[in-house]
């Protein structure tokens, strides 16, 4: 049977609050004239949305009150704010047209970059995706989720050599990032490199001794180097925490050695 590792089930989800260009400072030297009612209004919509913002059951109410910034002012946090509800909603092209709109007014905001990059890729536009990763990245070069989905990615179009390079970065800037290593366990796999592969694996349980799918991978790179018996313990383990697909193997293929 030929089996292959468990990629983690989707990108990292999208970031919830926007990048900002800079925040005023009060320094208790001048006196500023109240704001007109109508932008306070606009600043009321916004913190509302900004508060409802990945509730779930709340999207449309996002998004009517980002429309009721957006009658004011041509303002990128509402745009952000409403292209994260459609997304939540499902509506990825929406989302990427708001994204859009958001950068076209902030050019360096990485996050809208980063969430049109993860909308791009869940609509198959992997190259595009990737791009926009390359964007964010630029903007704030210590963002490991960035350097994780421009991995995932670059493994999806076959670079597998350029998602190890982009988990190893996301790894470096956070070390605790299990599923960078569970991921970057699977590309060695992919490229030969069983034993770099297991030491990923590991590294991805040390760190989450829950994480199913490390130890399934673990398992697959085991029997590979023909190691039978660790393939088993780990299977059993996978399926311990919920896994099927190792449940399944442990009763057709580990059923006759005696492991403890």
């Amino acid at each position: 049977m030929r089996r292959l590792p468990a990629l983690v089930a989707a990108l990292l989800l999208p970031a919830t609050t926007p990048t900002l260009l800079g925040t005023a400072v009060s320094t208790g030297a001048l006196l500023v004239s109240p704001a007109p009612a109508q932008a306070t209004s606009a600043d009321y919509y916004l913190a509302q949305a900004k508060a409802l913002l990945g509730k779930k059951g709340r999207e449309q109410e996002v998004i009517r009150l980002s429309n009721q910034v957006l009658t004011v002012s041509q303002n990128a946090d509402a745009y952000f704010y409403r292209a994260y509800a459609k997304d939540d909603l499902g509506d990825k092209k929406g989302a990427i047209a708001d994204y859009n709109q958001a950068i076209a007014i902030n050019p360096q905001d990485a996050k809208a970059y980063y969430n049109r990059g993860y909308n791009k890729s869940a609509l198959g536009d992997k190259k595009g995706a990737i791009t926009d990763y390359n964007q964010a990245i630029a903007i704030n070069p210590q963002d490991a989720d960035a350097y994780y989905n421009r991995g995932y990615n670059k493994s999806a179009l076959g670079d597998k050599q350029g998602a190890i390079s982009d988990y190893s970065q996301a790894i470096a800037i956070n070390p605790q990032y299990a599923v960078a290593y569970n991921n970057r366990g699977n590309a060695k796999s992919a490229l030969g490199d069983k034993q770099g592969a297991i030491s990923d694996y590991s590294q991805a349980i040390a760190i989450n001794p829950q994480y199913a799918d490390a130890f399934k991978n673990r398992g697959i790179a085991y029997e590979k180097v023909g190691d039978l018996r660790s393939a088993c313990n780990d299977w059993r383990a996978a399926a311990s925490l919920g896994d099927k697909d190792a449940a399944d193997w442990v009763g057709k293929e580990c059923k006759m050695l005696l492991i403890g």
